[in-house]
């Protein structure tokens, strides 16, 4: 079967296809022992393909977990000092990766998968899917303040796209406030809410796309069918 090389690699679980073309552009990829360029088409049943040396190949098994991510676990396949990761806190025996991150200090609901299809449609901003975050922030907001995030702030010189605010619960000094996006810039929520004056304390991501955190305990996952990851 004939396929781009950064799709192979996201089949693969390598990465997601945009990362996976960044490791092209970069020389980590070869195809046959020679190095690859972007957009190369490869026959994925006889080319051998390796990363930086290691072969690697599409698992022939699709598996998805849902994760309740906890604070202090990062949302990465290895990390170099030694940090508890996201992959380590569900089965082994396929080459998983995250879709998404949720940085550090936040938690909640991630899709770990070596499905690099639907972690495409996930992760790319033309497909819009939306992501709900439960997050307590450092004194009372006003209507005022909801009107910003939900009509973009501007963060890093880039305007935000529309959100929906609604008040969770509303407390002496903090706020409980759900807000929902569709784009996934670096600690995008921390950022809005602070670019109207409110900084996070903590933040918890309560949906993703069709799938809700609900019950499921903090480093405890769930398990998907492939019947049900198709995306609503």
């Amino acid at each position: 079967m004939k396929m781009r090389i950064h799709k192979y690699l996201a089949h693969a679980g390598v990465a997601s296809r945009r990362h996976a073309e960044e490791m092209v552009a970069a020389g980590k990829v070869t195809v046959n022992g020679r190095v690859a360029t972007v957009g190369k088409i490869i026959e994925s049943d006889t080319d051998v393909v390796a990363v930086e040396g290691k072969k690697v190949a599409i698992d022939k098994i699709l598996v998805y977990y849902l994760l309740n991510k906890p604070r202090g676990v990062i949302s990465a396949v290895t990390d170099p000092d030694g940090r508890r990761t996201v992959v380590s806190l569900v089965p082994g025996g396929h080459r998983l990766y995250p879709v998404g991150r949720l940085d550090y200090d936040s938690e909640g609901l991630m899709l770990l998968t070596n499905d690099g299809d639907l972690a495409y449609q996930i992760t790319h901003p033309k497909f819009e899917i939306n992501k709900t975050y439960h997050v307590l922030i450092k004194g009372v907001m006003n209507e005022k303040s909801i009107g910003y995030l939900e009509s973009g702030v501007t963060i890093e010189g880039h305007k935000t796209a529309p959100a929906i605010v609604t008040i969770a619960e509303a407390q002496p000094n903090n706020t409980w406030i759900d807000i929902t996006i569709h784009e996934g810039r670096n600690r995008q929520i921390r950022k809005m809410c602070e670019a109207v004056g409110y900084p996070v304390m903590r933040l918890i991501r309560t949906k993703l796309g069709p799938w809700e955190l609900g019950d499921l305990g903090s480093g405890k996952y769930r398990t998907l069918k492939p019947e049900d990851v198709m995306l609503k």
